[in-house]
């Protein structure tokens, strides 16, 4: 797989000495975030089965901060083998931000030498992601990056994604429009595999949601799930207030947003909002609770409102009608289910609904895979030498 006819003949940890033989390859998957660990799941799965792999398990950043608390959605499913504290929690901005990225790269070197990975495996584009990315590539570990390539060009998260890409060893981008950016980056082709989109492949696995948990959550018609995207808390509240002013008269179910800048302020918009029977809301939803509630919302031809990248990915294949909402997605892949509201105003937003629940939606298709992204990283992991001098020293191909 790799190789192009160079050698540097250097050995990047030289300290570590080669497994014995037979010995299985160490996993580090590292997971940040409750959405990003939705889709790592399968991918961690396919490892922990795979009999060449050992996975090893590192929540960080997001997961650790109260109230959600969603280290517990991780330590339900796999044993964790680290935890890495990163952000501190009611402090959200882009200094704190810079602030945690500073602490989880330390501490994430700490692990990796303590625990000795093989592979370091990160997904996505936020802080925590970047964190172990870092340490990883700069501490001499292979680092294997899932979902590279895409664009969300509303957010900071955006740099840090394509940094990622050029820190890495290994590409498993989602899509082939994904894998096109990545080699225009000057990674080397024999480094990059498409797997798809590991958001699909639990999706068939989960059932619609049953009527008692359908009705507890208020028979939603409409979710809202809507993120900062790095402006101040007043701005992201009065952008939050109008998204949800444009949802008056449906049955909304609001998701609290990331721990990002700006966070405070659409809980702020959302405090009054329910307090005054807009709709409901909860600070989180399991991922297997969250794709059951998706499944229903598209059998009763409901919408998805915001500007998450489920409603891109998983929403798509659910067949899901959505509304994004202004530019913290712009550039990703949609398909035909997404209905985009330029702006969070009001009448921006009110158009896009109206036109959403329109949408013929049964021929759908998506670009994202067939469901087996876990299958095919864990097959890359297991094939691919992580110690091999020419994977672990980068060189651009232009």
């Amino acid at each position: 797989m790799i190789g192009d006819g160079w050698d540097s003949g250097v050995s990047i940890r030289p300290e570590n000495t080669p497994r014995e033989p037979g010995a299985r390859r160490r996993v580090a998957v590292v997971t940040g975030s409750r959405a990003e660990f939705g889709l790592l799941r399968p991918v961690m799965a396919a490892i922990a089965r795979h009999p060449e792999l050992e996975l090893l398990v590192i929540a960080a950043g997001s997961h650790l901060i109260s109230p959600a608390l969603t280290f517990r959605d991780v330590k339900a499913e796999f044993t964790v083998a680290d935890s890495i504290p990163m952000q501190v929690a009611g402090r959200t901005g882009r200094a704190e931000d810079a602030d945690a990225l500073g602490r989880g790269i330390s501490r994430f070197t700490r692990s990796f030498v303590a625990h000795t990975p093989d592979w370091v495996v990160v997904l996505g584009d936020r802080i925590e992601a970047f964190a172990a990315a870092a340490a990883a590539s700069v501490g001499g570990w292979a680092l294997a990056h899932l979902h590279g390539g895409d664009r969300a060009e509303g957010i900071a998260d955006e740099a840090m994604r394509h940094a990622i890409t050029k820190l890495a060893h290994l590409h498993l981008p989602a899509t082939v429009q994904s894998v096109e950016r990545i080699l225009r980056m000057g990674e080397r082709p024999d480094a990059v595999i498409v797997i798809g989109s590991p958001a699909i492949d639990d999706l068939a696995a989960i059932a619609p949601m049953d009527d008692a948990a359908f009705l507890e959550l208020g028979r939603p018609d409409t979710v809202v799930l809507f993120h900062p995207i790095g402006r101040s808390d007043e701005m992201e509240e009065a952008a939050a207030s109008q998204l949800l002013a444009a949802c008056a008269g449906r049955r909304v179910l609001a998701l609290a947003p990331n721990h990002d800048a700006g966070r405070n302020g659409i809980l702020r918009a959302l405090a009054p909002w329910q307090n005054q029977g807009g709709g409901h809301m909860v600070e989180h939803l399991p991922r297997p609770r969250f794709v059951a509630l998706l499944k229903r919302m598209a059998k009763d031809r409901g919408v998805l409102v915001g500007n998450s990248s489920a409603g891109l990915i998983e929403a798509a294949a659910l067949k899901l009608a959505v509304v994004d909402v202004g530019h913290r997605q712009s550039g990703r892949e949609r398909t035909a289910n997404v209905v985009h509201a330029p702006s969070e105003s009001t009448p921006s937003v009110e158009a896009a609904i109206l036109a959403a629940v329109e949408l013929d939606l049964s021929g759908l298709t998506h670009p994202y895979g067939q469901g087996e992204a876990g299958v095919r990283a864990a097959s890359a992991l297991a094939s691919i030498d992580p110690r091999e001098p020419k994977l672990l020293r980068k060189r651009s191909t232009y």
